[in-house]
Protein backbone atom coordinates (compact mmCIF):
# COMPACT_ATOMS: atom_id res chain seq x y z
CA UNK A 1 0.00 0.00 0.00
CA UNK A 2 1.81 3.11 -1.17
CA UNK A 3 -0.83 5.78 -1.89
CA UNK A 4 -3.48 7.38 0.24
CA UNK A 5 -6.65 5.26 0.07
CA UNK A 6 -10.20 6.17 1.06
CA UNK A 7 -12.74 4.01 2.84
CA UNK A 8 -16.10 4.66 4.41
CA UNK A 9 -17.18 3.62 7.88
CA UNK A 10 -20.29 4.63 9.83
CA UNK A 11 -20.49 6.48 13.12
CA UNK A 12 -22.69 5.19 15.97
CA UNK A 13 -25.65 7.12 14.53
CA UNK A 14 -25.20 5.49 11.12
CA UNK A 15 -23.73 8.53 9.36
CA UNK A 16 -20.95 7.78 6.85
CA UNK A 17 -17.43 8.93 7.66
CA UNK A 18 -14.70 9.07 5.04
CA UNK A 19 -11.41 7.56 6.26
CA UNK A 20 -8.22 8.55 4.45
CA UNK A 21 -5.44 6.03 5.03
CA UNK A 22 -1.98 7.40 4.53
CA UNK A 23 1.15 5.23 4.76
CA UNK A 24 3.81 6.85 6.93
CA UNK A 25 7.44 5.78 6.82
CA UNK A 26 8.02 7.14 10.33
CA UNK A 27 5.59 4.67 11.88
CA UNK A 28 6.91 1.18 12.58
CA UNK A 29 4.09 -0.63 14.41
CA UNK A 30 1.48 1.80 15.68
CA UNK A 31 -1.43 3.39 13.86
CA UNK A 32 -2.44 7.03 14.45
CA UNK A 33 -5.71 8.67 13.53
CA UNK A 34 -7.30 12.09 13.96
CA UNK A 35 -10.66 13.60 13.16
CA UNK A 36 -10.25 16.43 10.65
CA UNK A 37 -12.25 19.67 10.74
CA UNK A 38 -14.54 18.49 7.94
CA UNK A 39 -15.44 15.33 9.91
CA UNK A 40 -13.27 12.95 7.88
CA UNK A 41 -10.69 10.76 9.59
CA UNK A 42 -7.03 10.70 8.64
CA UNK A 43 -5.39 7.43 9.65
CA UNK A 44 -1.62 7.08 9.32
CA UNK A 45 -0.35 3.52 9.16
CA UNK A 46 3.14 1.99 8.93
CA UNK A 47 4.35 2.14 5.35
CA UNK A 48 4.35 -1.63 4.81
CA UNK A 49 0.89 -2.29 6.24
CA UNK A 50 -0.75 -5.02 4.12
CA UNK A 51 -4.12 -4.25 2.54
CA UNK A 52 -5.60 -7.27 4.33
CA UNK A 53 -5.12 -5.44 7.67
CA UNK A 54 -7.16 -2.40 6.66
CA UNK A 55 -10.61 -3.85 7.42
CA UNK A 56 -9.49 -4.74 10.96
CA UNK A 57 -8.12 -1.21 11.45
CA UNK A 58 -11.35 0.34 10.18
CA UNK A 59 -13.37 -1.85 12.55
CA UNK A 60 -11.16 -0.66 15.41
CA UNK A 61 -11.81 2.99 14.55
CA UNK A 62 -15.56 2.30 14.41
CA UNK A 63 -15.36 0.60 17.83
CA UNK A 64 -13.45 3.55 19.31
CA UNK A 65 -15.99 6.00 17.87
CA UNK A 66 -18.80 3.96 19.43
CA UNK A 67 -17.03 3.97 22.81
CA UNK A 68 -16.50 7.75 22.62
CA UNK A 69 -20.15 8.25 21.71
CA UNK A 70 -21.30 6.17 24.70
CA UNK A 71 -18.91 7.99 27.03
CA UNK A 72 -20.08 11.37 25.72
CA UNK A 73 -23.71 10.42 26.36
CA UNK A 74 -22.90 9.38 29.94
CA UNK A 75 -20.91 12.55 30.64
CA UNK A 76 -23.27 15.16 29.20
CA UNK A 77 -25.70 16.99 31.43
CA UNK A 78 -28.88 17.36 29.38
CA UNK A 79 -29.88 20.84 30.61
CA UNK A 80 -26.34 22.17 30.25
CA UNK A 81 -26.20 20.67 26.76
CA UNK A 82 -29.41 22.51 25.84
CA UNK A 83 -28.01 25.78 27.17
CA UNK A 84 -24.70 25.33 25.32
CA UNK A 85 -26.63 24.61 22.12
CA UNK A 86 -28.62 27.81 22.66
CA UNK A 87 -25.46 29.88 23.35
CA UNK A 88 -23.75 28.38 20.29
CA UNK A 89 -26.71 29.09 18.03
CA UNK A 90 -27.41 32.59 19.38
CA UNK A 91 -23.86 33.91 19.76
CA UNK A 92 -21.72 31.78 17.42
CA UNK A 93 -24.24 31.13 14.61
CA UNK A 94 -24.11 27.42 15.45
CA UNK A 95 -20.52 27.20 14.11
CA UNK A 96 -18.93 25.40 17.06
CA UNK A 97 -19.07 21.76 18.07
CA UNK A 98 -18.06 19.87 21.20
CA UNK A 99 -18.25 16.29 22.44
CA UNK A 100 -19.75 16.71 25.88
CA UNK A 101 -20.57 19.34 28.47
CA UNK A 102 -21.17 18.64 32.12
CA UNK A 103 -21.11 20.11 35.59
CA UNK A 104 -18.15 19.12 37.70
CA UNK A 105 -17.49 19.35 41.44
CA UNK A 106 -13.68 19.23 41.44
CA UNK A 107 -12.80 22.73 40.24
CA UNK A 108 -11.69 25.01 43.06
CA UNK A 109 -10.66 28.16 41.22
CA UNK A 110 -11.45 27.49 37.58
CA UNK A 111 -14.95 28.10 36.30
CA UNK A 112 -14.66 25.90 33.23
CA UNK A 113 -12.34 23.95 30.99
CA UNK A 114 -12.36 22.68 27.43
CA UNK A 115 -10.05 20.04 25.98
CA UNK A 116 -8.68 20.33 22.48
CA UNK A 117 -7.15 17.23 20.92
CA UNK A 118 -6.57 13.75 22.25
CA UNK A 119 -9.15 11.23 23.34
CA UNK A 120 -11.13 13.82 25.32
CA UNK A 121 -11.26 16.36 22.48
CA UNK A 122 -14.24 18.67 22.89
CA UNK A 123 -15.06 17.77 26.50
CA UNK A 124 -16.28 20.86 28.36
CA UNK A 125 -16.55 20.95 32.13
CA UNK A 126 -18.28 23.73 34.04
CA UNK A 127 -17.78 24.22 37.80
CA UNK A 128 -20.97 23.54 39.72
CA UNK A 129 -20.00 26.44 42.02
CA UNK A 130 -21.63 28.79 39.50
CA UNK A 131 -25.02 27.04 39.28
CA UNK A 132 -26.71 29.74 41.35
CA UNK A 133 -25.19 32.65 39.44
CA UNK A 134 -27.23 34.77 37.01
CA UNK A 135 -27.91 33.01 33.70
CA UNK A 136 -26.04 35.65 31.67
CA UNK A 137 -22.86 34.91 33.68
CA UNK A 138 -23.28 31.14 33.26
CA UNK A 139 -23.84 31.79 29.55
CA UNK A 140 -20.59 33.76 29.49
CA UNK A 141 -18.68 30.83 31.03
CA UNK A 142 -20.25 28.49 28.46
CA UNK A 143 -19.44 30.94 25.64
CA UNK A 144 -15.87 31.24 26.93
CA UNK A 145 -15.37 27.47 26.82
CA UNK A 146 -17.08 27.18 23.43
CA UNK A 147 -14.73 29.85 22.06
CA UNK A 148 -11.86 27.51 22.98
CA UNK A 149 -13.11 25.19 20.25
CA UNK A 150 -11.88 27.81 17.79
CA UNK A 151 -8.89 29.21 19.73
CA UNK A 152 -7.13 26.96 22.24
CA UNK A 153 -5.24 29.68 24.10
CA UNK A 154 -6.13 33.12 25.46
CA UNK A 155 -4.43 35.16 22.75
CA UNK A 156 -5.77 38.39 21.28
CA UNK A 157 -7.70 36.47 18.60
CA UNK A 158 -9.52 34.47 21.30
CA UNK A 159 -10.61 37.57 23.21
CA UNK A 160 -11.65 39.43 20.07
CA UNK A 161 -13.70 36.42 18.95
CA UNK A 162 -15.35 35.98 22.37
CA UNK A 163 -16.11 39.68 22.86
CA UNK A 164 -17.62 39.95 19.38
CA UNK A 165 -19.75 36.86 19.92
CA UNK A 166 -20.87 37.44 23.51
CA UNK A 167 -21.61 41.15 24.11
CA UNK A 168 -21.84 40.80 27.91
CA UNK A 169 -18.26 39.53 28.26
CA UNK A 170 -16.93 42.58 30.15
CA UNK A 171 -19.98 42.70 32.41
CA UNK A 172 -19.62 38.98 33.23
CA UNK A 173 -15.90 39.39 33.92
CA UNK A 174 -16.74 42.23 36.33
CA UNK A 175 -19.29 40.05 38.10
CA UNK A 176 -16.74 37.24 38.46
CA UNK A 177 -14.09 39.64 39.77
CA UNK A 178 -16.62 40.94 42.33
CA UNK A 179 -17.42 37.43 43.56
CA UNK A 180 -13.72 36.65 43.71
CA UNK A 181 -13.06 39.79 45.76
CA UNK A 182 -16.05 39.25 48.07
CA UNK A 183 -15.00 35.68 48.86
CA UNK A 184 -11.29 36.52 48.99
CA UNK A 185 -10.43 33.69 46.62
CA UNK A 186 -9.10 33.65 43.07
CA UNK A 187 -11.63 32.65 40.45
CA UNK A 188 -10.18 32.23 36.99
CA UNK A 189 -12.69 33.21 34.39
CA UNK A 190 -10.04 33.05 31.71
CA UNK A 191 -8.93 29.43 32.07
Amino acid sequence: MKDTNQYTIHDPEGKPILVHIRPDRRLKKSVRWVREENGDILMRVPYRTPKQSISRLLEEIARQLKNRHQLRDRRTDEELQKRATYVNRRHFNGELSWSSIRWTTNMRNRLGSCTNGGTTDGDIRISDRIRGWPQWVIDYVIAHELAHRRYANHGPEFWAYLRAAYPQTERALGFIQGISFAHNEPLNADD
